[in-house]
């Protein structure tokens, strides 16, 4: 007797850039290079998310300057995106608590699927918020999903505002385990990663949208407790950023 055509139920897997397209990231081409960095990754976004057909892998992009705004607002699968990424424009202040106010509305029990796995939540920034980002932030962490999501954050140059950063991410990770006793070694990702050049950009977010996605993307049974409970995912190791100091011909921001 055949067996009905049944489809597999895919739980959505919402990625979220926030970007900081302020008039600082006009500076030095860096507005350029997350474009490129952003663009250039989104294959290896889509190849993972063939691999790990139990996940439908959405993605959305806030940006703030001015004003916060979504410069992708619908959930889009990443193969629609793949060859029809729209580059971002940077200018003005840097709305970052407006974009949080955002990203609460957007991340509301009410128009999140309750099957979905936790977002992974990509905050990227070269300055400090000119708005209150304290007030948003605070909205943005009452949300349930918020605070299940994996939160991290990326410093463009050394202008960087990283205890804003540090705050989205949440508290600095101890360097001695509680349940061990033992010291052991920071997790990747649980601190504001650093790129002052091009290449360690474009790594971080080919590592955020791909090796992190992965590891997100993983069934709710290997995921266990993670799924439900606000505890840290464990994250792949970074890639390498070594800059090779010879090489005269590198922008560092």
């Amino acid at each position: 007797m055949p067996f009905p055509n049944v489809q597999l139920y895919r739980r959505p897997l919402h990625f979220i850039y926030l970007c900081d397209c302020s008039g600082s990231m006009q500076a030095r081409g860096k507005i350029q290079a997350l474009n490129q960095a952003i663009r250039a990754s989104l294959p290896g976004m889509a190849g993972v998310a063939r691999d790990n057909p139990e996940a439908r892998l959405l993605v959305r992009v806030l940006t703030f300057a001015d004003q916060a705004r979504w410069h992708l607002a619908e959930p889009t699968p990443v193969e629609e995106l793949e060859h029809r990424w729209s580059d971002l424009q940077a200018g003005g202040l840097t709305a970052m608590g407006q974009a949080m106010e955002l990203l609460a509305a957007a991340l509301d029990p009410a128009v999140m699927d309750q099957r979905a796995l936790p977002p992974v939540l990509v905050l990227i920034s070269d300055g400090a918020p000119t708005d209150d980002y304290d007030a948003g932030l605070a909205a943005l962490l009452r949300q349930p999903w918020a605070r299940k999501a994996v939160r991290l954050a990326l410093a463009i140059g050394h202008d960087a505002d990283e205890d804003d950063l540090q705050k989205f991410i949440g508290p600095v990770p101890s360097a001695r385990s509680e349940a061990a006793g033992q010291l052991g070694e920071e997790e990747p990702g649980r601190r504001p990663l650093q790129a002052n050049d091009a290449g360690t950009l474009a790594r971080y977010i080919r590592w955020a949208s791909t090796a992190v996605v992965g590891a997100a993307s993983r069934p709710l049974s290997q995921l266990g407790a993670l799924s439900g409970a606000e505890s840290p995912l464990p994250l792949p190791d970074l890639p390498p950023t070594l800059i090779d100091p010879i090489d005269t011909s590198l922008i560092v921001w």
